[in-house]
């Protein structure tokens, strides 16, 4: 068994990655269903600097609640120290992976040398992937996987009114991946093309040796030309920036084709109509069923995961400080000595 105390890195207050401090806390203890997971690596994501900064550009009605002191990250790779006495899918020694009770807890104490997991939300390692690498896909894999491939829940998204439903890729769709190079971006990549769709890969022109090596057929470089500009009747854009712009690959569609913002986007359900397409998102969850059926892909050679820098638990400071400055190839990951 471990030690009574661990380090981790705790808010006590919102804002800058200043407040991320180091310390030394109690090792958690697994409920009933749960597991204690050794980390040997955490990645991070774009939810972990919302939460750091406290979401203030969220609603108050939509915000999730967020108790302090908490231990950030939701994105795990270790080796189980402990089990509930009702769990039996997992025993102390197996190396796992997982996207840790997201959304129902926004961060689930993942920066940390220990943290308790649903068994549900785990998967075993996959072979072809180290720590830091399995660390890098969950909520990454998760999101490209149940935006493209499978929804794999009945949850209705708090922001539509749709039901998100994923296009059957095959041999006669063009998916445009906007952001490709990032985290989801490199990922739903590989997806769209082991599904055997024709990609067209959107990013700064630094990456397009990097995305063509993943399978791009086409490269746009947005910094040279506008991809809505640039590219016409695609099926599918998975938009991995939204925001108010994302509205502008409309332009880029056939008729019965569809965008797909993982954020926020600014649209028309009218000029939507009009234009014969559908726009619709989803809000990615925790599955250790999908978890495992992306494994299978990374031990096949079928997907691989990208990673843009490490950073020792510690640093996590400096972590977020990296991902403030954006323009990522892959993900970034904490390493837990």
């Amino acid at each position: 068994m471990p030690t009574q105390t661990m380090n981790a890195i705790r808010l006590h207050e919102f804002g800058g990655p200043g407040v991320l401090r180091y310390e030394q806390v109690p090792v958690p203890r697994p409920e009933p269903g749960e597991v204690l997971v050794r980390v040997h690596a955490a990645g991070l994501n774009p939810p972990d600097w919302y939460a750091r900064e406290g979401m203030p550009d969220v609603p108050p009605e939509l915000k999730p609640p967020f108790h302090l002191p908490l231990i950030p990250g939701t994105d795990v790779s270790g080796v189980v120290a402990g089990v509930a006495p009702d769990v039996d899918e997992f025993a102390i020694g197996d190396e796992v992976l997982g996207l840790l009770r997201f959304p129902v807890a926004m961060q689930s104490g993942a920066y940390a040398e220990y943290v308790t997991a649903p068994a549900s939300d785990l998967a075993r390692k996959p072979a072809a992937l180290d720590h830091v690498h399995a660390a890098a896909l969950p909520m990454s894999g998760l999101t490209a996987w149940q935006f493209l491939i499978e929804l794999g829940h009945d949850h209705p998204s708090p922001f539509q009114e749709a039901r998100h439903r994923p296009m059957a890729l095959d041999s006669t769709k063009t998916v445009l991946v906007n952001g490709a190079a990032g985290g989801v971006g490199h990922l739903a990549l590989q997806l769209a093309k082991w599904r055997g769709a024709r990609v067209i890969a959107v990013a700064s022109g630094s990456h397009e040796e990097f995305l063509r090596d993943l399978g791009a057929d086409e490269f746009v470089d947005y910094t040279k030309e506008r991809p809505e500009e640039a590219v016409r009747d695609v099926d599918l854009v998975l938009d991995n920036v939204g925001g108010p712009d994302s509205k502008r690959f409309l332009r880029t569609l056939k008729r019965g084709g569809a965008l797909y913002p993982v954020y926020f986007g600014q649209f028309d359900e009218e000029e939507n109509a009009r234009l014969g397409v559908t726009v619709t998102a989803t809000q990615v969850r925790a599955s250790g069923t999908q978890l495992a059926e992306l494994g299978r892909l990374t031990d096949d050679g079928k997907l691989r995961v990208a990673i843009d820098s490490t950073y020792p638990l510690e640093d996590a400071q400096a972590a977020h400080e990296r991902a403030a400055r954006g323009h990522l190839r892959g993900k970034i990951v904490l390493t837990v000595a």
